[in-house]
């Protein structure tokens, strides 16, 4: 979910020329913690969001189709952790914070202001007055602690073992095992007064609750579709009617979602900038060539992400193409309960056996670079003594040897029909590593399973997933978002158990800023190097394609981009 001096999102596009432009989105430099200590916030509007001069516009009721990769999983963000669902969720639905745009830190969204109290046990909200879910139900205290206290509460039968939870990353634990979770309870002071209570002080909490995971939803909708209740299925997924019609406080009302495609409207009571779209579509494109077709005839009016594959065609084709600046990891998974993966000599072997500078030159955008650890190096706690396990197909073979493994078959599942931020080419990965893994003497069988048929459900859960493909795209500019959200808590995806390791990541999520804090999240990157739970491949850096109809895009690094901020061209309708 960071860094020393840039800014967080967008470059304009109108500052640069209209054809052919190449912008990175500068990081999150000097960001990393800013607002994570007690503060009192002056009551202004979210950055992007403050004011009617932005409404002001000779473009009005405008349809804006936005090609993605992927169809979204669910549409309840609290039961999601994929970046297609939160593309959707963060239009319809808003939290207490969002992430100030300029300098990456907190900043007020359905709150104005926030204290922290007892020593960051407790923080004190004041929320924004008159705001109304789109089903018109008010939104005040009841309703956010109705919201917290539902996700505190989550069943087995709803939430799984939590690994698709933020709640249960960021706090650790739920109701029936309140021993272990880090939330205490919601307070409701009045009638937009509302405090947060927790059992142990988390350094970056203000910065989790810019997360789209804790949006608020209509208590009155959550009801009448009985968002706990998964007897619905949408991509593969067992969801519930919420799931299928979420409705919060944000710039687009959402109308409707089925295969392929997701409509909404400009809400028009919002109370922040309507923007200039009337109608929102994204509009699914599985692989590359069907994107930029649609983006060339005009069927779209951008699309992300884009591949390797299509970079240059856009670019000699006078496209806009934006590039975040990166902040997310893809990696190799490891199951540990696979008896082949329990033994560190077989995790060694893999890492060693992998050319992870073939990969990245060959099927990440330019700029990508290789990695070692799962810590961004912007942000406090990447470990430059961290060296890995560097690439040694003749190590990788004398590891094997000493190791346990006789040859039993490794299922590799990677997802097909899907282009994900952090892996843009996922077949091309899956062939190039098996390649290498099958050179260095192990016995793989792939397995490819569609995204939109429950990929991400198969690889998270119990399973005879040996190695999976997978990334995580960063959300907040704090460390724990990347190695506590991955190996904070035991999970089914790596079924590691390292009760020490857990316990580091434990204490150091809850220590205050400083050499302390950064020298305890280098040691847990070092720990992760030497024991290989999962092998950390690339920082991708991501881009996006518009065309000609948009004047500036709200590029963000945590993709915190909501399209009530897209500016058109004067000349469009």
């Amino acid at each position: 979910m960071p860094h020393p001096a840039d800014s967080l999102c967008a470059v304009p596009s109108s500052t640069v020329p209209r054809r052919q432009v190449l912008l990175r989105a500068v990081s999150l430099t000097a960001v990393v913690f800013l607002g994570a200590t007690a503060c009192t916030v002056t009551p202004d509007p979210a950055p992007g969001t403050t004011a009617a001069a932005t409404t002001a516009s000779t473009i009005a009721n405008a349809t804006f189709n936005f090609g993605t990769g992927a169809d979204p999983s669910g549409l309840d963000p609290a039961l999601v952790s994929d970046t297609e669902s939160y593309r959707v969720t963060r239009q319809v639905l808003e939290g207490l914070l969002t992430i100030d745009p300029v300098t990456g830190a907190p900043a007020p969204s359905l709150a104005t202001t926030w204290t922290e109290l007892n020593d960051g046990l407790s923080y004190s909200f004041t929320l924004r007055p008159n705001v109304k879910f789109h089903d018109g139900t008010a939104f005040d205290a009841a309703a956010v602690c109705t919201n917290f206290e539902r996700w505190y509460a989550f069943k087995p039968t709803t939430r799984g073992d939590g690994s698709a939870s933020m709640f249960k990353q960021v706090f650790r634990g739920f109701k029936d095992d309140s021993a272990n979770s880090l939330y205490e309870s919601c307070t409701v002071d009045g009638d937009l007064k509302v405090t947060l209570n927790l059992k142990m002080r988390l350094t970056g909490f203000l910065e989790a609750l810019t997360l789209p995971a804790f949006a608020i939803s209509s208590p009155t909708a959550l009801k009448a579709g009985t968002a706990d209740v998964l007897d619905q299925t949408f991509s593969a997924n067992k969801v519930s009617k919420y799931a299928l019609h979420p409705v919060g406080t944000g710039p687009f009302t959402f109308t409707q979602a089925k295969p392929g495609s997701v409509t909404m409207t400009a809400n028009a009571d919002y109370w922040g900038s309507k923007g200039q779209i009337e109608t929102l579509n994204f509009k699914t494109y599985e692989q590359p060539e069907t994107r930029i077709a649609a983006l060339e005839d005009g069927s779209i009016d951008g699309f992300d992400p884009v591949t390797p594959d299509n970079l240059d065609k856009l670019i000699k084709s006078g496209q806009q193409v934006l590039q975040r600046d990166p902040f997310s990891v893809m990696y190799l998974s490891l199951n540990q309960s696979i008896p082949a993966l329990a033994d560190q000599k077989v995790r060694e072997a893999i890492a060693a056996a992998i050319d992870k500078s073939t990969i990245v030159n060959n099927y990440f955008i330019a700029g990508t670079a290789t990695t070692a650890q799962f810590i961004p190096p912007k942000l406090s706690g990447f470990n430059n003594a961290v060296a890995g396990i560097p690439y040694d197909p003749q190590k990788a073979k004398t590891l094997l040897a000493g190791s346990s493994y006789k040859g039993e078959e490794l299922k590799f599942y990677y997802p097909t029909n899907a282009a994900r931020t952090y892996l843009p080419s996922p077949e091309k990965v899956y062939a190039q590593i098996a390649t290498e893994l099958t050179a260095a003497g192990l016995n793989i069988k792939p397995v490819p399973v569609p995204w939109s048929e429950g990929y991400v459900s198969a690889v998270t859960s119990s399973g005879d997933h040996a190695l999976s493909l997978l990334g995580w795209n960063g959300s907040y500019a704090d460390p724990d978002n990347f190695v506590g959200a991955l190996f904070g808590a035991p999970n089914a995806q790596l079924s590691m158990n390292d009760p020490q390791l857990v316990s580091k990541i434990t204490r150091a999520r809850s220590m205050p800023n400083g050499p302390d804090r950064v020298a305890a999240y280098q040691a847990i990157s070092e720990q992760l190097a030497q024991t290989v739970p999962a092998v950390p491949i690339a920082f991708p850096i991501s881009a996006i394609a518009l065309s000609d109809r948009v004047a500036s895009y709200p590029l963000s690094p945590v993709l915190n981009e909501v399209f009530n901020m897209v500016k058109l061209t004067p000349s469009t309708g």
